[in-house]
């Protein structure tokens, strides 16, 4: 399938619009489970303390945080200036570098493990699963994740319903596109997936600004996102009249090995 201009566009500014809403995201933002560390470990065979890692699209740090808890010793790639400077800020003894996954730029056989939350489909697999190869020491691993909506939630799947209406698009279809074949479709990579479920209990106004600080609403016009979002406060007060949601989230996995060593 070819690309228009329009979309590559499209792509490119909404991959640029956090930039501007850095604390936003890293207030708001859901974090990940301890049991998706735990199923990282597992498929990997070697527990993360000690490990070398390269979080890339790394953001405001939420994913390298969770990282660093483990015991690795992390290596943060952003290539925004406002997400890095925010990562800078909160994780300040940690590298951060400027960069993208479709040239890391990290030296050859100098990771364990790259990791990818909620960043991958900003890359070019053609280009950056080479890099990741590249990077990775003989037999490192490659983790993608994403914390996806949990649509079999009836409220959940309400609101994803009104959002698809509201953008035009199914994003029940785009989730189950977490796929291999997606990630990557030159089938270099032999991706095991896990699913972790998970939930946390915010209040609305965090459910909110969760929602806003995605790249959808961000490159819309401030009006029409400021409209859907009080449309959606009466949505959800219908569901929790005291004010405190319950988001619950499937974290989607997809973990492959490098080559081991010749």
């Amino acid at each position: 399938m070819t690309t228009s201009r329009a979309d590559q566009v499209s792509h490119t500014a909404r991959a640029q619009s956090f930039n501007a809403v850095a604390a936003q995201y890293a207030d708001h933002r859901p974090t990940y489970p301890p049991a998706l560390f735990d199923a990282i470990e597992e498929l990997t065979g070697r527990p993360l303390a000690g490990s070398r890692v390269a979080d890339v699209g790394a953001g405001t740090g939420v994913a390298t945080a969770r990282l660093l808890e483990r015991g690795a010793h992390v290596v943060a790639v952003e290539p925004g200036a406002g997400m890095a400077g925010e990562f800078r800020r909160r994780l300040p003894g940690t590298p951060v570098v400027r960069g993208d996954g479709n040239a890391l730029p990290l030296a050859a056989d100098s990771a364990d493990l790259i990791t990818y939350a909620q960043s991958w489909h900003w890359t070019d697999p053609a280009r950056s699963v080479p890099e990741a190869l590249r990077v990775l020491r003989p037999g490192g691993a490659l983790a993608l994740w994403w914390n996806t909506s949990a649509l079999d939630v009836p409220w959940i799947a309400e609101a994803s319903a009104r959002a698809g209406r509201h953008f035009g698009r199914d994003f029940s279809r785009e989730q189950n596109d977490l796929d291999a074949a997606t990630a990557d479709p030159s089938g270099r990579l032999d991706f095991a997936r896990r699913t972790v479920r998970w939930s946390r209990r915010v209040p609305i106004d965090t459910h909110l600004a969760n929602l806003g600080s995605h790249s959808l609403f961000l490159v819309q016009s401030p009006d029409r996102t400021a409209a859907y979002l009080t449309e959606e406060r009466h949505h959800v007060l219908d569901v929790f009249p005291d004010g405190v949601v319950e988001e619950t989230y499937d974290v989607v996995l997809l973990l492959a090995s490098a080559p081991p060593a010749a």
